[in-house]
């Protein structure tokens, strides 16, 4: 079963952007923002041009380096383009759920592939808990518990008008 979900992604992306806009003054820099694909790259995107920083921003894949290659093979989405030298780079990613922790692991061993970055941060729309390794978001817009059963993606239309789309597993 499908369903919108009642969280207002764009709601919770003003919340984000304030919230970030407000941290990156204490962050060091320059400060490249790098999104997750697919939800955490329009994320990226949009936070890169709303706060009018040059340049575009970073596409990251968690693809390679998941611990469940074996039974997903390649994704479908964008492949990593980071736009600058990673080493010595301080990096914020940007995505749209955090939950288990391991797709930002796999993004972080993807991120080492390019380079030794100075620092990393994370930013994202919703932290769903139920992690399963020990990662945190710096900065989140909301946190929410569904069943483990259930996921949470981030879905965009030809506007550019985000949302997301709540699933069961096995429906």
């Amino acid at each position: 079963m499908t369903r919108s979900s009642p969280l207002d992604a764009e709601a919770l992306y003003t919340e984000l952007l304030k919230a970030v806009k407000k941290r990156i003054e204490t962050w060091p820099q320059p400060l490249y923002l790098v999104g997750i694909t697919s939800g955490g790259a329009w994320l990226a995107q949009r936070m890169q041009h709303d706060m009018g920083l040059a340049g575009p921003a970073g596409v990251i894949s968690s693809s390679m380096h998941r611990d469940d290659f074996a039974q997903r093979g390649l994704a479908l989405s964008a492949q990593t383009v980071l736009p600058f030298d990673v080493n010595g780079a301080h990096v914020l990613l940007v995505d749209d759920v955090l939950y288990t922790g391991r797709t930002l692991r796999a993004v972080i061993n993807e991120l080492y592939d390019y380079g030794r970055p100075a620092s990393v941060k994370l930013a994202v729309l919703v932290d769903r808990g139920g992690r399963e390794l020990p990662m945190a978001a710096d900065v989140c817009a909301t946190t929410v518990e569904l069943p483990g059963g259930q996921t949470l993606e981030l879905d965009r239309d030809e506007s550019g008008r985000m949302s997301f789309v709540l699933e069961s597993k096995g429906a």
